[in-house]
């Protein structure tokens, strides 16, 4: 084993262990919410992995940036082949380890690579051209501040200087292949290193062409681990999280809320119906809703991480179209910074995040017994989460199956039912429900017209 192959295990096992440490963090934060039960309906799950996952189904309803999105994304698929060859090359030190197997297939496999990288190159730079050229105003949304900007950018330009990095790798060796065909086996004519090696490494000494072919091989290792270290402190997880929460979303029809079994079993009580024996009783229940990231679900926590960031459920809604602050996307984000700040106090393991009726000698900080002071309502106002109208325009146009507007339900139960609190303008309705069973105002019970049919 070389040195260069040494170098290569080196480094390659620096990254697998930071990254998996990474990832480990992202599995534990996304199971601070509260446990739920997602099963059945195998046979829509495995369309919503097919078709919206893999097939990307639902970015088609803008067709000019599915199709620069899919660019990427097909390039990204089969780019792993030949990256799959860069990591043998560099444990076993070959070069080009598939080339001496695969004969015809390898050139239309490294070809159509090429080809995918070349599509992928000129969709890079629309999406750098739409951020921040023409700045589309989704991406330039007040939430949309210099972080999540730059995120964007410095993915983009990591796609740059990976596609950049294939084909001069591609061009050198094309070259190299005329002047040392001993060593560097054929790979039969590529369809762009083909023509761009003669064009710009012709006459070029051997010597200089080694270096570039091993410039090119290297930065396309390192920024494909650079970014599989950077991955779970971007927004561009969606590229792992999308294939779980597809599976994972919950198939029910658009509009329908999922009801609290603990009032539902009061209310079936008051109208002497039977209630359900494997609801929580209400007298165990202490809180109704949401306050922080614990009242959540797991499934609401990998929305927030799935999330990309891209804000066609912002463009879609229509109460941040009539000007108002609520915006989904916000809310998912608010919800991901929170849990990232949640555990980075509970990783201190510092007892002054413990409650104060919790504490004594030797007491350890869990997410049971975790308090810092402060909650979602923090990040998310009563006005956002009251301005929602439950229209579910944000959970259809979201691309990976999000729901934003669970979590946005779930604050306002809190804020209703343990605070008592919501805008003024509700009061009424709410007592009107009360008294009568009706939302409007009127004097007699809703039901008490039904009593004249049996006199």
């Amino acid at each position: 084993m070389n040195v260069a192959s040494i170098l290569f295990l080196a480094i390659t096992l620096y990254t697998f262990v930071v990254a998996g440490r990474q990832f480990s963090r992202i599995y534990r934060n996304i199971h601070l919410g509260k446990p739920e039960l997602i099963s059945g309906h195998e046979g829509q799950r495995w369309r919503n992995l097919l078709l919206i996952a893999f097939g990307q189904k639902k970015m088609f309803a803008k067709p000019i940036p599915a199709f620069l999105h899919l660019f990427i994304y097909v390039a990204f698929l089969f780019t792993q082949v030949e990256l799959i060859e860069i990591f043998l090359d560099g444990i076993f030190g070959h070069h080009r380890f598939f080339s001496h197997y695969l004969g015809g297939f390898y050139t239309f496999t490294i070809g159509l690579i090429e080809i995918l990288s070349a599509l992928a190159l000129v969709a890079t730079i629309a999406f750098l051209v739409r951020r921040n050229v023409i700045r589309l105003k989704r991406f330039w949304k007040a939430e949309m501040t210099s972080w999540p900007r730059l995120d964007a950018n410095l993915i983009l330009a990591g796609e740059l200087i990976l596609v950049c990095a294939i084909l001069t790798m591609n061009s050198a060796d094309t070259m190299l292949q005329q002047l040392k065909p001993g060593e560097y086996h054929s790979t039969g004519f590529l369809p762009v290193s083909g023509w761009l090696g003669p064009l710009l490494f012709k006459g070029m000494p051997s010597d200089w062409l080694v270096w570039i072919e091993r410039i090119g091989w290297w930065a396309h290792v390192l920024v494909v681990y650079a970014f599989l270290v950077y991955l779970p402190f971007s927004k561009h997880l969606h590229i792992v999280l999308a294939f779980f929460n597809s599976w994972y979303a919950r198939i029910k029809p658009r509009g329908e809320m999922s009801n609290m079994p603990e009032v539902m079993n009061e209310v079936r009580s008051m109208l002497g119906l039977p209630v359900d024996p494997n609801a929580t009783s209400s007298e165990t229940v202490t809180e109704f809703g949401a306050k922080d990231i614990m009242g959540l679900s797991w499934k609401n926590i990998l929305d927030a991480f799935t999330c990309t960031e891209c804000g066609r459920c912002t463009a879609v809604c229509p109460a941040n179209l009539t000007g108002k602050k609520l915006s989904p996307r916000k809310v998912m984000m608010d919800i991901r910074d929170r849990v990232e700040e949640v555990s980075a106090k509970l990783h201190s393991g510092s007892i002054r995040y413990i409650r104060d009726d919790l504490k004594h000698v030797g007491m350890q900080l869990t997410i049971d017994n975790f308090d810092d002071g402060l909650s979602l309502f923090d990040k998310i106002t009563p006005e956002e989460i009251n301005a929602c109208t439950a229209c579910n325009a944000c959970v259809e146009a979201c691309p990976v199956l999000i729901d934003p507007l669970d979590p946005i339900l779930q604050m306002r139960r809190y804020q209703i039912l343990m605070e008592s609190k919501g805008p003024p303008d509700w009061v009424p309705m709410f007592n009107s429900l009360e008294s009568s069973g009706a939302v409007w105002q009127i004097p007699e019970p809703r039901s008490k017209w039904a009593e004249s049919i049996n006199e």
